[in-house]
C-alpha cells in the first residue's frame, strides 16, 4: 500500500466530544477525515494507486527554514556498472572464492540481461518524483509487520541538566516541554535555520513530519497520519493518559514553564490515586507494541462501538504534538537507562506488569523523563532520520540551559529568531479556544481490550527479556587524540568494531553504517559497507604477532578506504539503495502483470534491515541514522524454501496460477544478496555533547546493534544483542581501544626520534620556553623544568637493546594488556585446520590413523604403579 499522509481534524475537548450527538460509524477513525484529493504528478506512474508520500509535498510559504528546498538537487541514480562493481567489492571479503565467483557470474548475467532495462524503467519512474528511492523506502518501513519497539524505534539519552537543582522530574520535564514547543513554533513559522554541512544546505523536509504525526496500522500496512495544526500534548504516567493544550492558533506558547510544571505535578498526583497494579491492567499504550496487523484489528475494536469515546481518545493521542512519559523509576546504571529509553523496564509484582514498558506509545515521538530527572527521546523512524531528531534534541537541550541563564541574566542569548509573547502577560482571551487544564482520557475497557492488553504485555515482556544492553563510556581519549594521529574519527571507531569482533570470533561479518544523503531533495541515507579487503587485512594484521608499524599502516589503509567509501555514499554513490530500488521495481512490474506474491510484503522483505538507523555523524551529525531499506530475509530465500527452480543461469523461474512464467534476476536469487542484507553488526554514529548515549536494538537474531557518539575527549557506545555475550564484546572493544593507543604512541615516538610528536602545552608555556631570561630573575631560575619529555626519554633508555615495537608497547604503557587470550593469529589457525585436508572437511578419521593414534597413546604419560591391597 503506498504511503498516505492523512490529515487529522482539530481535536475537541473531551467534554464537547461526549456532549455531541453520536455519529454513524465510519470506515476510518472519526477523528480522521477521508484522504484529501491530491493532484497527480506529471510523470508516469507504474500503478494506478493514489499519490504517495514521495510526491506529496507542501510548498514552502516563505521563511528561512525551507528557503533552499527548491535549489536542492534530486538524488542521482548511480551508473549501473559502477553500482555492480561496488556490490561485488562489498561482498568479496565476506565470501569464499567459490561463492564470490558465483556472485560475479550472477552480476555479469544481470548486466547483460535484465539490468539495463530495469535501470531505464527506474529512470523513467523517477521523472515525476522527488526521489527514486523514497516510496520504496517508506514501503519497507510501513509494510513491516513486527512490533516497532526494539525493531525500528531508536532512542537518545540526554545529558543531565547542568544545574543539579533542576534535575528533578517535574522541573526537568517542564523545561524540556517548553523548549520543545519553542522548536515546534520555529518550524511552523519557518524560522528554524537550515541544516548545513561545510556550507552545503541540507534538506529540511523531515522537520515538517516530526510533530503531530502518528504511525497508524491498517490490515494492509501502516500509514502516516498528521495534524499539522495540533495544539496539545499527551502526558503518560503509570500507563494513564492525560492531555492539555499548549499552543494557540498562531503556534505561540500559552503556558509558562511554571504553568507546565503545575500541570505535570497535578497529573502525577492524580495518577498515583490509582494503584499501579490496577492501572497496569488498563495500560492501553502496550497495544502500540503489538504486531502491526494485530494492532490494526484492535484499533478497529476501539472505534467500532457506537457511542463509545474510545475513538475520540485514540484521535486525541494520535494527533498530539508529542508524548511526554513520566516514569516512576530511577535507573541506576547507564545500561539500565538505555534500556528504559529504548523499551522500558519489565517488572512483575503479584503477577501484574508494573514496569515502565506499559508507560509508552511507540507510534509517536516520545520525551521520557525518569523520577530522578534523567531524560531521553524515543522516536518513530519512518518519516525522520537520526540527524533530524538529533537537531531537535540538541536545540531543546541547549534552550533549556539558555532559558535558565536568562533568569539570571536577561541579556543571555537565545536560539530562536523570535519567541512567543510572555503567556503570563497576555490576556487569556487572546489564547482562543484552548483548554490548559489537564484532562484524563478514560478508555472504555471492554473485555476484548482487557484481554488484548494482557497478552500484548506478556509478549512485550518476552521481547524485553530476550534482549540485553551494555554501555561503554570510554574516557581515555576521543576525537582530539584520533585526529592528532591522522585518522578519521568515524573510520577509526568502525575499525575498532571490526577488530573487537574478529578478536572474539576470528572472522568478519556483514556490517552496516548509514551515511546521510540530505544534501539531496528528500534525501535519507545510503549504506556504508565497512568490511573491505583493507579492513580484513587490518584485523588479521592486528591480531597476529606483527611489528607495531605494520599494524598502524594496515589500520591507516583500512581507515582511508572507509573514508573514501563514506564520501561516495554521502554523494549517493553507494550500491544498496540503487539495487534495492531495482529489486522493488522488478517486483512491482511483476505484480502489474498479474503475478501473485502471496505471503510477501510489497517490498519483498519480511522485515527491514536496520531498525535503528539512526543518523550519521560521519557526514554532519548523527547516525539508527540506521538505514532500513532492507531486511533479514529476502524474497529469494522464500523462493528457495518453496522449492522454486532455476530457469536459466541468469534468472529464477516463478509461475503464477495461470502458468505464466516470471523470472527473478539471478543477482537477487544469489546467496550474496542474502548475505549483504543480513546485518550482523548494525552500527550508527549519531550525537553531540547534548547526548549521553544513543542506540537501538539488534536487527538480526545473531547480531549486535551499536550506537556510538564520538566526542572530543571520550567515546560513548551502547551495544545491544539478543544475549550474545554483549558484555564480553564491550570489554574486548575497550581493550582494543587501549591497545591501539599504546601502539600509536610507540610508532609516534619512533617517527619523532624518541620524542613525542606533540606535547600538550598552553600558549603561555610556549612563550615561557622561547623568551630570553633576564639577569635579575635569578630566583625564578631555581629548580628543574618539568616539560614532559624526560619521561619518554627515560622510558626509552630503560628498555636497552633493540626491542621490537610490539615489545615496547608491552613495556612502555600504563594501559592494561589485551584481556583474555592476548595476541593470536586466527588466520594461522584456519590454515592449520585446512592443512588436515579431507579430515578437516568431513570430520572423519581413517581406521589406520585410529590404530596409529592408539599405539602412540600407550607411551604418553607416566605409568602409575598399582597398589596391592
Amino acid at each position: 500500500m503506498p504511503t498516505q499522509v492523512r490529515i487529522f481534524t482539530m481535536p475537541r475537548s473531551l467534554g464537547e466530544t461526549l456532549a455531541a450527538p453520536a455519529e454513524q460509524p465510519s470506515s476510518v477513525p472519526r477523528s480522521v477525515p477521508e484522504y484529501p484529493e491530491i493532484p497527480k504528478p506529471s510523470g508516469q506512474q507504474l500503478d494506478g494507486r493514489q499519490l504517495a508520500m514521495s510526491i506529496y509535498e507542501d510548498k514552502p510559504k516563505g521563511g528561512v527554514t525551507f528557503a533552499g528546498q527548491d535549489k536542492l538537487p534530486k538524488l542521482p541514480i548511480p551508473d549501473l556498472e559502477k553500482t555492480c562493481e561496488r556490490y561485488l567489492a562489498a561482498l568479496k571479503p565476506l565470501q569464499s572464492g567459490r561463492e564470490h565467483a558465483d556472485t560475479k557470474q550472477a552480476v555479469e548475467q544481470f548486466l547483460k540481461g535484465e539490468g539495463p532495462e530495469l535501470n531505464e524503467k527506474l529512470k523513467k519512474y523517477a521523472e515525476g518524483r522527488t526521489s527514486y528511492i523514497e516510496q520504496f523506502w517508506y514501503d519497507s518501513y510501513l509494510n513491516f509487520d513486527n512490533p516497532v519497539v526494539l525493531n525500528l524505534n531508536p532512542f537518545f539519552l540526554l545529558e543531565d541538566d547542568p544545574t543539579p537543582a533542576r534535575n528533578n522530574q517535574v522541573t526537568r520535564a517542564a523545561s524540556l516541554v517548553v523548549s520543545a514547543l519553542e522548536f515546534v513554533r520555529a518550524v511552523r513559522k519557518e524560522e528554524l535555520p537550515p541544516d548545513t554541512v561545510k556550507g552545503t544546505p541540507l534538506d529540511m523536509y523531515q522537520y515538517s513530519r516530526l510533530f503531530g504525526t502518528a504511525r497508524v496500522p491498517t490490515y494492509s500496512g501502516c500509514q502516516i497520519e498528521q495534524d499539522p495544526e495540533s495544539k496539545h500534548i499527551i502526558v503518560m504516567c503509570h500507563g494513564q493518559f492525560y492531555w492539555f493544550d499548549v499552543l494557540d492558533d498562531n503556534s505561540d506558547l500559552i503556558m509558562t514553564e511554571k504553568d507546565v510544571a503545575i500541570n505535570l505535578q497535578t497529573i502525577i498526583d492524580d495518577a498515583a490515586q490509582t494503584p499501579i497494579q490496577e492501572a497496569a491492567k488498563g495500560a492501553m499504550g502496550v497495544l502500540s507494541t503489538e504486531n502491526r496487523k494485530v494492532w490494526s484489528g484492535l484499533r478497529d475494536v476501539l472505534t467500532r462501538e457506537q457511542g463509545s469515546n474510545n475513538a475520540d481518545c485514540l484521535g486525541i493521542v494520535d494527533s498530539a504534538l508529542f508524548i511526554v512519559c513520566l516514569d516512576y523509576t530511577e535507573p541506576a546504571t547507564p545500561a539500565a537507562l538505555c534500556q528504559n529509553m529504548l523499551c522500558g523496564t519489565s517488572e512483575i509484582e503479584k503477577g501484574v506488569q508494573i514496569g515502565t514498558c506499559t508507560n509508552r506509545w511507540y507510534d509517536k515521538l516520545q520525551i521520557i523523563v525518569c523520577k530522578n530527572g534523567s531524560a531521553g527521546i524515543n522516536f518513530e523512524h519512518t518519516g525522520v532520520d537520526g540527524h533530524t531528531v538529533l537537531r531537535f534534541a540538541s536545540d531543546v537541550y541547549t534552550d533549556t540551559i539558555l532559558r535558565f541563564a536568562r533568569t539570571i541574566n536577561g541579556q543571555a542569548p537565545t536560539l530562536w529568531a523570535s519567541t512567543s509573547p510572555d503567556p503570563s502577560k497576555r490576556d487569556p482571551e487572546s489564547f482562543g479556544d484552548v483548554s490548559t487544564t489537564p484532562h484524563k482520557l478514560e478508555w472504555d475497557i471492554i473485555p476484548e481490550l482487557s484481554i488484548a492488553v494482557r497478552f500484548a504485555e506478556t509478549r512485550l515482556a518476552d521481547l524485553i527479556e530476550q534482549n540485553e544492553f551494555q554501555t561503554l563510556d570510554f574516557s581515555s581519549y576521543g576525537k582530539n587524540f584520533i585526529t592528532s594521529m591522522g585518522f578519521s574519527p568515524d573510520a577509526f571507531v568502525q575499525m575498532a568494531f571490526q577488530a573487537a569482533y574478529y578478536g572474539l570470533y576470528g572472522r568478519v561479518e556483514c556490517t552496516y553504517e548509514p551515511a546521510m544523503t540530505k544534501a539531496y531533495l528528500h534525501g535519507r541515507t545510503e549504506a556504508i559497507r565497512t568490511v573491505s579487503e583493507e579492513a580484513v587485512n587490518f584485523v588479521q594484521t592486528f591480531w597476529a604477532d606483527n611489528p607495531a608499524e605494520q599494524k598502524v599502516e594496515a589500520l591507516r589503509k583500512a581507515c582511508q578506504r572507509h573514508t573514501a567509501t563514506t564520501r561516495d555514499c554521502a554523494k549517493a554513490q553507494g550500491c544498496d539503495r540503487h539495487l534495492y530500488a531495482l529489486f522493488c521495481l522488478w517486483q512491482r512490474t511483476v505484480d502489474e502483470d498479474g503475478m501473485s506474491t502471496s505471503g510477501m510484503s510489497s517490498n519483498g522483505y519480511s522485515s527491514p534491515i536496520d531498525g535503528s538507523e539512526r543518523g550519521s555523524y560521519v557526514v554532519g551529525s548523527p547516525g539508527k541514522d540506521s538505514v532500513f531499506s532492507q531486511a533479514d530475509e529476502t524474497l529469494t530465500r522464500a523462493q528457495r524454501d518453496r522449492g522454486d527452480s532455476v530457469a536459466s543461469r541468469g534468472s529464477v523461474a516463478r509461475r503464477d496460477s495461470n502458468g505464466n512464467q516470471n523470472t527473478l534476476p539471478l543477482i537477487f536469487a544469489d546467496p550474496g544478496w542474502d548475505k549483504l542484507n543480513t546485518t550482523i553488526l548494525s552500527t550508527s554514529n549519531c550525537g553531540n555533547p547534548s547526548l549521553r548515549q544513543f542506540g537501538f536494538g539488534p536487527v538480526s537474531g545473531d547480531g549486535f546493534g551499536i550506537g556510538y557518539i564520538i566526542k572530543d575527549d571520550c567515546i560513548s557506545i551502547c551495544v545491544s544483542s539478543r544475549h550474545r555475550q554483549t558484555k564480553r564484546f564491550v570489554d574486548t572493544l575497550e581493550s582494543y581501544l587501549l591497545e591501539i593507543r599504546r601502539i600509536l604512541r610507540i610508532t609516534s615516538r619512533n617517527k619523532a626520534g624518541g620524542m613525542p610528536v606533540s606535547t600538550k602545552q598552553t600558549r603561555a608555556r610556549e612563550i615561557d620556553m622561547m623568551k630570553p631570561k633576564p639577569a635579575h630573575s635569578r630566583l625564578k631560575q631555581r629548580g628543574r623544568l618539568i616539560t614532559g619529555h624526560e619521561v619518554a626519554i627515560k622510558s626509552q633508555r630503560s628498555l636497552g637493546g633493540a626491542a621490537s615495537p610490539t615489545d615496547e608497547s608491552m613495556t612502555m604503557s600504563e594501559d592494561d594488556e589485551l584481556g583474555g587470550y592476548g595476541f593470536f593469529d586466527a588466520g594461522m589457525l584456519l590454515q592449520a585446520l585446512k592443512a588436515r585436508g579431507e579430515n578437516y572437511d568431513n570430520g572423519e578419521t581413517r581406521p589406520s590413523e585410529k590404530a596409529a593414534v592408539q599405539a602412540r597413546r600407550r607411551d604418553v604419560g607416566k605409568k602409575l604403579r598399582l597398589i596391592d591391597y
